[in-house]
């Protein structure tokens, strides 16, 4: 049992009721007690006394009398409490937020959601964006692990639902940028290579690539796929390198990847299906630039084009680019203003 404890709360814990944040800091806490240690004066907010229902807000003191089990102070002691630094980090990210949705810029090699060794994600951050709602926002499509950009989460279970359509059904336009190693020829043109999950390297599939196979095998394929993607060069640099915008008509697993390097221009940073040679052996480019170029992904979901879940309003978020894109951006004399915002609006 422990003693009278004095907690502040964090930025990321305000803008809830008392009972709420307490239940989730000691799991074992039932609102009867809550209610009971409220009526006796035992739980006290800067020194006054309270009611299951206050509100709190950043930097108040929370008096909690002695308890029989110690808060969780980690995420692996209890997963729904997250450090103040992750909480920072996650807010952070935030680039629109209303009563409905919240849009973020995830950072490249933050992982969506957990999985085999991933014990920190978006999904688990999320705890973080409840900004006083009852519930954490929920996750309605998934960017990989080293993908930066745009992420959409929902803050109501109507939104999620009506998201999570729009989404199946293709109602959404997500574009990214991307830095490939050659240049295509033609300039503009349609990948539309079947995909197949190749065999993955744990019991549900980690490790897991696709591959690519001929549009007019997908149909006798078992477990192939069809799946399209519009690619188009905006910048290229002679002819070692070039900065696409890439949209992928269908959402299958990894598909801006597979396809780009199916087409011989594998991303800049992804040596799993570019490996990470630097030369062009005859079958398409390796994925490494070399020099001052980071070793990191180059794909960016940098914007998206949505319904809002209620309003029905047409809307588009566009992300900023991550350091490592923007230095690579900078090394080759790119212009991020000078790019269109949808290069592909005026193809018939």
């Amino acid at each position: 049992m422990s003693g009278v404890q004095s907690l502040t709360i964090s930025e990321a814990e305000g803008e809830q009721r008392l009972d709420r944040w307490l239940r989730r800091r000691f799991p074992g806490l039932n609102q009867i007690r809550i209610e009971r240690m409220c009526r006796k004066g035992e739980l006290r907010i800067d020194g006054g006394r309270v009611k299951p229902a206050s509100r709190l807000t950043a930097g108040m003191v929370v008096r909690i009398p002695p308890m029989e089990e110690e808060p969780s102070a980690s995420p692996a002691q209890n997963p729904h409490v997250v450090t103040e630094s992750d909480a920072k980090l996650i807010q952070s990210c935030v680039l629109f937020r209303d009563d409905h949705l919240i849009v973020l810029n995830k950072p490249a090699g933050l992982a969506t959601q957990g999985g085999s060794g991933q014990s920190r994600h978006v999904d688990g951050l999320s705890e973080a964006l409840r900004f006083g709602m009852d519930e954490k926002p929920r996750l309605v499509h998934r960017l990989d692990k080293d993908t930066s950009g745009i992420l959409i989460l929902a803050r109501t279970s109507r939104a999620a639902a009506v998201l999570a359509k729009s989404f199946n059904l293709h109602a959404t336009r997500k574009m990214y940028w991307a830095v490939v190693a050659g240049v295509p020829s033609p300039s503009m043109g349609t990948i539309r290579f079947g995909l197949i999950k190749a065999a993955g390297h744990g019991d549900r599939g980690e490790g897991e690539k696709m591959i690519c196979i001929h549009p007019d095998e997908v149909r006798t394929t078992k477990g192939a796929k069809a799946a399209t993607t519009d690619y188009a060069v905006i910048e290229a640099a002679a002819k070692r390198t070039a900065w696409l915008a890439l949209v992928p008509l269908t959402g299958r697993t990894h598909q801006l990847r597979a396809h780009m390097a199916e087409i011989g221009h594998p991303i800049v940073g992804d040596g799993k299906y570019g490996s990470n040679r630097q030369t062009n052996d005859g079958e398409g480019w390796g994925s490494q630039l070399g020099g001052d170029v980071s070793r990191k992904m180059h794909l960016h979901a940098r914007s998206i084009w949505i319904d809002h879940p209620v309003t029905r309003k047409r809307m588009r978020f566009v992300a900023p680019l991550p350091s490592h894109m923007q230095n690579t951006w900078e090394l080759f004399g790119w212009d991020v203003a000078a790019a269109p915002d949808d290069p592909f609006a005026d193809v018939e």
